[in-house]
């Protein structure tokens, strides 16, 4: 249904880089997530009242509850695409994982509300009464939820949405929840078992952990996390194509939502190049970068003396002593100045963020073996820096 709906009124329906397209299809899910919701709920509360079942009467108000996420999840992408403006000159981007963390609070809030109710039914159990209608609803109920947590997952990794993710780990806590409920009312029926109550408390467990687990893929975007590792790859490869880079280091990459990607990277070209051809080249890069990533990219130019001999064989020698200390450390930035009576050997070194050594432990351990290998006249002066991917 998802599909035939997105093809008649999404256009360019698979173009999901599109903000306007990802929007589109958070607000369709959303609808249908509303629609369908409330047809649950008005089903499972009449289940639960034939059957006296405080499993499937919770269940059925979750799923009013989720007729309210659906609600927050469709504003959150509607708001999500505003323009940028004075306040917010990033965008309103993030707004889609407040809401994605809206619809996760909600799950944590209903798996508690499950909790207390489950164990009030088993400190006093009480007999769910079966009937065929009860049992119809509920199994329609989890087809329903299935098709839903299919639909919303799928739907999710098109547009790579944290929200979407969310409402789809919704969906499926609903489905199982239904499951023990229903199972839970037809072993009453055959052996006269009242677990009801611990039935729901197996649920609401469920429900808490995935409740939790979805807040934090949506609180992480939130506080900033690395990006993935095929956008890393995919940048150093675009970046790396053009013979007159010779690396790059740097690499920083702000999320401000979904479309709304701002990146830095320092590129590492020939100090003995035009600086005219060369800056022609990085506002080429950039270029690249924006048509291909859907982002806004700076590009910092490195000179790098790679002619030199003196300057090859310490910057190779140097090398060998940083990952000698640890495979984990990398070194940028490398170059040396020489004086009268000494030479300053100037470089980055990247230190991961828990790293055995402390910063002046590490720099102190460097610039020992340097001097060591190399003599006393020359000094270090290290830069420790970290990894933003």
């Amino acid at each position: 249904m998802i599909t035939l709906l997105s093809r008649l009124f999404i256009k360019d329906g698979r173009n999901y880089a599109d903000p306007a397209v990802r929007r589109s299809y958070g607000v369709l899910c959303g609808g249908v997530g509303i629609f369908l919701n409330i047809l649950l709920f008005i089903g499972k509360f009449i289940a639960g009242a034939l059957s006296a079942s405080v499993a499937v009467t919770a269940d059925a108000f979750n799923n009013l509850s989720d007729a309210g996420s659906s609600v927050v999840s469709l504003i959150g992408f509607k708001l999500s695409g505003q323009k940028p403006d004075p306040e917010h000159p990033y965008g309103h981007g993030r707004l889609e994982y407040i809401s994605g963390l809206i619809v996760s609070m909600v799950i944590v809030v209903m798996g508690l509300e499950l909790l207390l109710s489950s164990i009030k039914k088993i400190v006093h159990p009480e007999a769910t009464a079966f009937s065929w209608l009860s049992l119809g609803i509920l199994i329609a109920s989890i087809l329903v939820k299935g098709y839903m947590f299919l639909y919303n997952s799928r739907t999710a990794k098109k547009i790579d949405s944290v929200a979407m993710k969310a409402t789809a780990t919704d969906s499926l806590t609903d489905c199982i929840a239904t499951l023990v409920a229903l199972i839970a009312m037809v072993v009453c029926k055959l052996w006269g078992w009242k677990i009801d109550g611990w039935a729901g408390a197996l649920v609401s467990l469920f429900v808490l952990y995935s409740g939790l687990t979805a807040a934090k893929d949506t609180i992480s975007p939130l506080l900033g996390q690395p990006p993935s590792k095929e956008l890393v790859e995919g940048i150093e490869e675009t970046v790396l194509a053009h013979e007159e880079i010779l690396g790059i280091h740097d690499l920083v990459v702000h999320d401000y939502g979904p479309g709304r990607m701002m990146m830095s990277l320092h590129a590492e070209v020939p100090a003995e190049g035009s600086m005219l051809d060369l800056h022609d080249l990085i506002d080429n890069i950039e270029r690249e970068l924006k048509e291909k990533f859907s982002c806004e990219a700076v590009v910092h130019m490195d000179p790098v003396q790679n002619h030199d001999e003196h300057t090859i064989e310490l910057k190779s020698s140097v090398t060998e002593i940083v990952s000698g200390i640890s495979s984990d450390l990398k070194m940028h930035d490398f170059r040396i100045v020489k004086g009268p009576t000494h030479t300053n050997i100037v470089f980055d070194v990247v230190v991961p963020f828990k790293f055995a050594l402390t910063d002046t432990q590490l720099i102190d351990r460097i610039g020992s073996a340097i001097r060591e290998k190399h003599g006393d006249n020359y000094y270090t002066v290290i830069n420790i820096d970290r990894s933003y991917v």
